[in-house]
């Protein structure tokens, strides 16, 4: 059987990359490789390509991509992009038209520009779940409305990673398109793993002994958390259930707070943030998945990622196609 040819769009540290590869172990579990081969990627962010290269054997391309050249960007089955999409705007137009706020709002067109050059079989965009409403909810029907007009019949829906086995409360929606109108009718997206019963967090947390004091937080900021109505009620700083899965891990962990809107932990009647490690866990991440560059970027990469295992999943819906 000959591999799929999969091309690689704002790849970030490669969740998406590993999810479609497979041939890696999370939890004890073994996901299997997929026939597939990853023939270009690239990034705009050189410290996260870095981390993507220390993981793969093929090299993840530090690239503007609104200066490639299309016809530089191998032939390929698949392609992949979790797009920026901060700077979407809803143009006053009659029909209304997809805009932007600044440049970041130009790289969806970007994606589309390669969709249309190329017309590989299928593609995957993965996006945060806001976007289904961005604009008052009209972003989204013109988004998807590029992609048909890219060439595509298209088919999205929210998945959250907690239901694969992943202990996190994730929720994003994929996008799947197909060349084809017979792929596009055989496609389903994957049913949950878990529906009632999901992974909790301490699974995944190191051994407090283990953990460096610069993860716990000061005295100084538990006092001023406890001066505030949000020590009750915990509404902004949400300390973790660790019986459960967390809440979603974002790419501003760096600069958690107990007043910010990211998950922290209450262990032993101290606050601490996550570790770069537990957070790549929580992702759904292998164990010798290696995090390279500084906790900073880290974490920035981390909390950008799609979760390798729910893109693993799709790439098994994809793989169905065939076999019908």
């Amino acid at each position: 059987m000959t591999d799929l040819k999969v091309a690689s769009f704002f790849s970030g540290l490669g969740g998406m990359d590993l999810g479609i590869c497979g041939n890696f172990i999370y939890l004890n579990k073994k996901y299997k490789k997929n026939a597939v081969s990853i023939v270009y990627a690239m990034d705009f962010d050189k410290p996260i390509c870095n981390i993507y290269n220390a993981n793969f054997k093929h090299d993840c391309h530090h690239q503007d991509i609104t200066k490639l050249d299309e016809s530089d960007v191998p032939k390929h089955d698949i392609l992949l992009g979790g797009f920026p999409c901060q700077s979407f705007s809803v143009s006053a137009q009659n029909p209304p038209r997809l805009g932007f706020k600044d440049k970041r709002g130009t790289l969806f067109f970007e994606m589309c520009r390669i969709l249309k050059h190329h017309q590989p079989r299928f593609f995957v965009a993965e996006n945060v779940k806001g976007l289904l409403s961005a604009n008052n909810k009209k972003a989204f029907p013109l988004i998807l409305r590029e992609f048909e007009r890219s060439g595509y019949f298209v088919k999205y829906k929210v998945l959250n990673a907690a239901n694969f086995g992943v202990p996190q409360k994730r929720e994003r929606v994929f996008i799947i398109g197909f060349k084809s109108e017979c792929d596009f009718n055989k496609f389903s997206f994957p049913e949950p793993v878990l529906t009632d019963e999901f992974v909790s967090i301490n699974r995944v947390l190191e051994p407090e002994h283990l953990v460096d004091k610069k993860y716990y937080f000061s005295e100084r900021a538990v006092a001023g958390l406890k001066a505030t109505k949000n020590y009750r009620i915990m509404n902004k700083g949400r300390a973790q259930d660790i019986d459960g899965p967390s809440n979603t891990v974002s790419a501003h962990l760096a600069k958690v707070s107990l007043n910010s809107t990211d998950p922290v932990l209450y262990i032993n009647n101290r606050y601490r943030m996550y570790t770069p490690r537990e957070v790549a866990r929580i992702q759904s991440f292998p164990e010798n998945f290696a995090l390279t560059e500084s906790k900073t970027v880290n974490y920035k990469a981390l909390g950008n990622a799609v979760a390798p295992v729910v893109m693993w999943h799709i790439m098994q819906a994809i793989n169905k196609v065939d076999k019908i």
